[in-house]
């Protein structure tokens, strides 16, 4: 079912940031576009093709008409930076205006400035919009900036227990947490999300970028994204650098057998290369030695027969005896 996008009040969402920050916004002004700065380690892709389109087509037409959401930075005087917005920041350049109508937030922390980037984002693309890496990404930053203000940590120590499960079976009816295995409810809720698909997206997270770019435009299966993500980052470095050079394919069965690989300590680039080639599953599979019992041995052969003889005719009865089931 495809989620109805939600309609924004730029009264309602002032409010709103109003209650997360307990103060004030400080009215809007025009900003000139040059002055404005990324927020660092964005987590959000800008929009790219038809949807970009329609956004420069409607600035064409209207304007900016929700003002942007910006900080001061200190350490360089007169810019300031881009904590909602980024888009419309990106489609006002491409339409050519020099201006854009922005809301100045003063003495906001790190944490604070991450809310604000987390939830904005949200109440304008829901979560269901973004790709796994942007979600992976809301909600690592949206609970540790909650965790820095000292809020609903028993919420966080519960996620991180989860995202440290290693089981993430589906087969089973709970994730394996060791001394904690209840989910929040409320955090479900409020992103219709169960605890177990929670603790796979901040597993995610761990994921190199290259990976996460991977998982994303859908080279890497999500679930199998999930296991990789257990591998250490040298090692999950070494699994980018083969697909990039042999354009190898990564499943659900390849990525377990890698994270054994991690977990036993026996990972080496030539283990992975022969998993994610498939000569790992191509290899003839050993069948344990075993002993004919001396009495049936005595049953159907001579005593004067060699070894070798013996060998011969079992190999024999063995063909005649596969040929005929």
């Amino acid at each position: 079912m495809i989620e109805k996008k939600k309609i924004i009040n730029i009264n309602d969402l002032f409010s709103d940031e109003d209650c997360i920050l307990g103060s004030s916004d400080e009215g809007i002004k025009e900003i000139y576009l040059y002055k404005l700065i990324p927020f660092r380690n964005h987590p959000f892709k800008l929009y790219e093709g038809q949807r970009l389109e329609d956004m420069v087509e409607s600035i064409k037409e209207y304007g900016v008409i929700t003002p942007i959401i910006v900080r001061p930075i200190p350490i360089q005087e007169d810019k300031y930076e881009i904590l909602s917005g980024h888009n419309r920041a990106n489609a006002a350049k491409i339409v050519g205006l020099e201006k854009i109508p922005a809301v100045i937030k003063e003495g906001l922390t790190d944490e604070e400035a991450m809310l604000i980037v987390t939830e904005t984002n949200l109440i304008q693309r829901s979560f269901a919009d973004l790709s796994h890496s942007e979600r992976a990404r809301v909600l690592v930053e949206h609970y540790n900036s909650i965790k820095q203000q000292g809020k609903r940590t028993d919420l966080i120590d519960e996620l991180q227990n989860l995202s440290n499960a290693v089981n993430f079976n589906d087969n089973n009816d709970a994730c394996q947490l060791g001394t904690q295995g209840r989910t929040d409810t409320k955090l479900s809720q409020n992103y219709d999300l169960s605890g177990r698909t929670i603790a796979r997206y901040l597993k995610i997270d761990t994921l190199i970028g290259e990976l996460k770019d991977r998982i994303d435009t859908n080279e890497i299966p999500f679930m199998a994204g999930v296991e990789i993500a257990f591998l250490k980052e040298d090692e999950q470095e070494i699994i980018e650098g083969i697909l990039k050079k042999n354009k190898s394919k990564v499943d659900i069965k390849k990525a377990e057998i890698l994270k054994s690989f991690s977990q036993s300590r026996n990972f080496s680039y030539d283990k992975a290369n022969e998993v994610l080639s498939g000569g790992y599953f191509d290899k003839p599979k050993k069948i344990k030695s075993f002993k004919l019992k001396p009495k049936l041995v005595s049953r159907y052969f001579k005593e004067n027969q060699t070894q070798k003889e013996i060998e011969e005719i079992i190999e024999n009865a063995l063909e005649i005896y596969f040929s005929q089931n």
